[in-house]
């Protein structure tokens, strides 16, 4: 009982915290999924265990192609640029449509699956092959990895990190490429981060941030439902005060914010050079 595993369990346990059965908590059910959703999503966007790692593959097509290279609105092709009211400037708005799962795109890199590059008759593969036979054979592990930097330094200096711009509120990623060097049947590789659904991972459930967040949230709306019967009395004398458990919610949510900066949440990346 005290593990959820599914959106009902954890609905259940946070009442539980709250004084259910024992205590009626003036809450609907529908305030309930409410808070849970936006639990949910404050977990998704900013604990670190809320996202997951992951490379999703595209393959282009010719629409797509089609679309990156139209000019002019011609809007015959789908999406196509868009001008602004003087006429004066254009803008590619070819994007691929990406799942709603994912949170932020890292970047996207480009697999080619030509006959040139694949298998052991590319060029890749004898190169590499001769590399072993020589270096491995006579000159040992350190000026094999010493030239392999090197070259890998000299592809980082002169082949070109392919720009993209991406919003996760529009799950649109847009390429700015030149579409007219673009093959059909190309897969897009692209590193991002995507949510935790708890659809597929139950264990979210389980999570003592979001048990926590969501009791307070439930607590917060429960003190709110109850502000208005400020100094009525129940049979027995019992008098209702919804604006301390609202206020006690309040503070229960800020520390909890608070831990979340300096504990669960990641923090920004220094830039060095």
């Amino acid at each position: 009982m005290a593990k959820p595993a599914t959106r009902q369990g954890l609905k259940d346990y946070a009442l539980r915290q709250l004084g259910a059965p024992v205590l009626e908590i003036n809450i609907a059910d529908e305030q309930v999924d409410d808070a849970l959703d936006d639990a949910l999503q404050l977990f998704y966007e900013r604990h670190f265990d809320g996202v997951e790692r992951v490379f999703l593959k595209y393959q282009l097509t010719q629409d797509d192609i089609d679309r990156g290279r139209a000019r002019g609105g011609d809007s015959t092709l789908g999406i196509t640029t868009s001008t602004t009211t003087s006429g004066d400037f254009e803008e590619n708005t070819n994007y691929l449509v990406v799942p709603d799962a994912v949170l932020g795109i890292e970047r996207v890199m480009t697999f080619d699956n030509s006959n040139v590059s694949s298998g052991m008759f590319s060029i890749k593969y004898q190169l590499f092959l001769n590399d072993l036979a020589f270096d491995l054979g006579y000159q040992g592990l350190l000026n094999y990895a010493m030239t392999k930097s090197y070259l890998e330094d000299i592809d980082f200096l002169l082949t070109t990190t392919k720009q993209i711009r991406y919003n996760k509120r529009n799950n649109r990623l847009y390429l700015d490429i030149d579409w007219s060097s673009a093959a059909v049947g190309t897969y897009v590789i692209i590193e991002c981060y995507r949510i935790m659904d708890p659809a597929n991972y139950s264990g979210v459930y389980n999570d003592s941030f979001l048990k926590k967040y969501f009791t307070s949230l439930v607590k917060k709306q429960w003190g709110q439902n109850l502000i208005k019967f400020q100094g009525v009395k129940l049979p027995g004398g019992i008098e209702l005060n919804g604006r301390q458990i609202y206020e006690d919610a309040v503070m229960e949510l800020q520390r909890i914010e608070d831990k979340m900066l300096s504990t669960y949440e990641i923090p920004p990346l220094d830039m060095i050079g």
